[in-house]
């Protein structure tokens, strides 16, 4: 009997042990997550909800509708909005919790009774606001005005020489310049046919067609609720190189190009057998290089007329076949679109404004290369 009461004695010694053991690592393995231990400082939470239960707080969340119209006396925006719910209280990296999102127009969300911060953007225009969801009673619809409305933008060529969007972009700067004179940049490589949200006011548009020294400014102004389509008329063309033996010969290769304007200074440079340069109307003089010879013509850029120009490799080079006064200026057609006198003359913008339109209309058809509706 003794032989069994030692074993059961040393058995019941072995199990405590093992507990104690257990325990000692249950300890250990909890003290390793910092957030319990008490030596880190808790985000505070709104509620926790559990997944089942009785008294889950699950049951306690509120509806919460919103709304959003670019304009005080606007109907609400049904597309292009983007929603976002944050907690009021900062997380362990300082940024406020993201609780919700949606996109599109109206929104709803389930909250739990609290404070969030809401913010709604219509592209590069948004407004924030506190919102407190009550334990009880009905939730009131929230509406948030933008005070924001639409910019698409398009150039051509002349009067109306379309330019193929990939050789056209535009930047958008804010229409006030700072002490130091520069612009705020508020959006660069903008593509025609582009819908821009934008808050209402006047911005600095700048226009660049190709990558030399076509470049035309314009101030346009965007009102609350409404679609600002500005049409800038750049007074450039394209124009394609050639140094050839004889008129209409094959181009020459292993050619080095310098395009100067009448004042001397060099707007482009090329090493290829025909270049093709988007140049601001005027007077330009070719120089081609081939080997260890120059030759050099003069030649007149006309707004809208896309051309060709063939320096031969003769000492008498062709003339221009007519010399034609540049084309008239297209009017403003808007007092909204003021524009700034670019270098070579001061070109037209016309400027229309109409009601924000879903960007199912705005949106180009399939294959279509004038651009994407933004998102």
């Amino acid at each position: 009997m003794s032989g069994i009461s030692s074993a059961h004695r040393l058995g019941a010694a072995f199990a405590m042990l093992a507990s104690l053991s257990t325990a000692a690592s249950a300890q250990d393995a909890f003290q390793e997550f910092k957030q319990l231990d008490g030596s880190m400082k808790m985000p505070k939470l709104n509620a926790f909800v559990a997944p089942d239960g009785e008294n889950s707080p699950a049951r306690t969340l509120r509806d919460v509708s919103l709304e959003a119209k670019l304009a005080p006396d606007s109907g609400p925006q049904q597309q292009g909005l983007s929603w976002y719910v944050f907690s009021p209280f900062a997380g362990a990296d300082g940024k406020l919790p993201l609780v919700a999102s949606s996109k599109g127009g109206s929104a709803s969300f389930h909250l739990l009774p609290g404070d969030y911060f809401v913010n709604v953007s219509f592209g590069r225009a948004g407004v924030t606001k506190k919102l407190t969801v009550s334990e009880s009673g009905a939730s009131q619809k929230q509406t948030m005005v933008l005070d924001a409305g639409g910019m698409v933008l398009n150039a051509v060529s002349g009067s109306d020489v379309r330019i193929p969007p990939a050789e056209l972009s535009f930047s958008i700067y804010a229409g006030d310049a700072k002490e130091d004179g520069e612009r705020g940049l508020v959006m660069s490589d903008v593509k025609p046919n582009t819908l821009v949200g934008l808050s209402a006011g006047i911005y600095h548009v700048v226009s660049e067609y190709g990558a030399v020294n076509a470049v035309i400014r314009a101030d346009i102004q965007v009102e609350a609720g409404k679609v600002t389509e500005a049409t800038i008329q750049h007074r450039a063309a394209k124009i394609t190189f050639k140094l050839v033996s004889d008129a209409g010969g094959e181009a020459i290769a292993d050619t080095a190009w310098s395009i100067l304007t009448s004042a001397g200074d060099i707007v482009g440079e090329s090493l290829s057998a025909f270049p093709v340069m988007v140049l601001a109307e005027g007077q330009y003089t070719a120089v081609a290089r081939n080997k260890d010879k120059i030759y050099q013509r003069d030649f007149t850029v006309v707004a809208g007329r896309n051309t060709d120009v063939e320096v031969l490799m003769k000492e008498q080079q062709p003339q221009d076949a007519d010399d034609q006064q540049p084309a008239q200026q297209i009017p403003v057609q808007s007092p909204q679109a003021q524009q700034n006198q670019g270098p070579s003359g001061q070109p037209g913008v016309s400027s229309q404004q109409r009601p924000l339109p879903t960007y199912e209309q705005l949106a180009p058809s399939a294959g279509d290369d004038g651009g994407d509706s933004m998102d």
